[in-house]
């Protein structure tokens, strides 16, 4: 069985729930304010882990009671943790979450998350059959110093180019498999999706962004499930129908979940069948990183 490498970011969220979001300028009183580990980087980390695969987190934390808590919680989950960094040049990232009838707004504040350096992924010691996984809640010249690590040691590179922005073609071609929303998509194709649009015209973008024949781009649409360009072939796992509570960390959860099933040598057909399953219980579960479900309950899900 490979490893499963994550480089990114790790934030404390804050989470205020209310019955609506304000409109601009508006104030609307919340319910209640709560606490989780979160971040991109370690949400997906601790999904993978939960999931069974040997799991590595690279990222920074401050030297705060935010960073004491969020390190306590990931050595937890089973994460290794030998190359998160504490520093005191910045504080630990944070995430400021609205979440109203199950829908969420997110403002994210780095701190040492932007701190995370090509060093920091230099000394990671990839092999052949790990999956090397990243986000963009971490400088993007890190992330190609880390997938270009990883393509030398024939690791498979997974990027989740979120929160969605330009990049450039020399860090898109170094990734094996990207895995989006429509949302990211879109941008990045420079088309105008939604999320009902016809899974024809989601591909055409998906086909539009490809950089090689080989490279695999997967689309999740939520409820939709999720459709995958894999090389030429066109693959669709159909959404599953749940009571979502809170969609935060959702995408974070497929990811972990396509990375662990790809590092232990699944089909990439059956893997996304997997993640999609993964995500759909973890929509059902308050905050992020705690909300990551165990193997044996992906199991149960896809059993039923």
């Amino acid at each position: 069985m490979g490893r499963v490498f994550v480089a990114g970011s790790i934030n404390m969220d804050v989470v205020a729930t209310a019955d609506r979001h304000p409109r601009v300028g508006e104030t609307v009183a919340g319910k209640q304010v709560l606490y989780f580990p979160g971040g991109k980087g370690a949400n997906q980390a601790v999904a993978a882990s939960r999931l069974g695969a040997p799991t590595t987190l690279i990222g920074r934390l401050g030297k705060d009671s935010f960073g004491a808590e969020l390190k306590a919680f990931l050595a937890g989950q089973g994460i290794d943790l030998s190359y998160v960094q504490e520093t005191a040049e910045a504080h630990t990232g944070t995430a400021i979450i609205t979440v109203a009838k199950a829908d969420n707004t997110i403002v994210v504040i780095p701190g040492t998350n932007a701190l995370v350096s090509a060093e920091d992924v230099g000394v990671v010691p990839l092999l052949k059959g790990d999956v090397a996984v990243s986000q963009f809640e971490i400088p993007l010249p890190t992330i190609a110093a880390f997938f270009g690590r990883a393509r030398a040691a024939q690791a498979r590179t997974l990027l989740n180019p979120a929160p969605a922005q330009k990049f450039s073609r020399d860090l898109l071609e170094l990734v094996d498999v990207l895995v989006l929303n429509e949302t990211e998509l879109g941008l990045l194709a420079d088309v105008a999706l939604s999320d009902s649009d016809d899974i024809a015209r989601i591909l055409d973008a998906a086909r539009r962004l490809q950089a090689s024949q080989d490279q695999t781009i997967c689309v999740t649409l939520g409820k939709r499930g999720v459709v995958a360009l894999a090389g030429r072939e066109e693959l669709i796992v159909p959404g599953r129908v749940v009571q979502a509570i809170d969609t935060t960390g959702a995408g974070d959860c497929f990811v972990g979940a396509l990375a662990a099933r790809l590092a232990d040598g699944a089909p990439l057909r059956d893997a996304l069948a997997f993640a999609n399953a993964a995500a759909s219980i973890s929509v059902q579960r308050m905050g992020a990183g705690p909300s990551m479900p165990t193997a044996e309950e992906v199991s149960a899900v896809i059993g039923s």
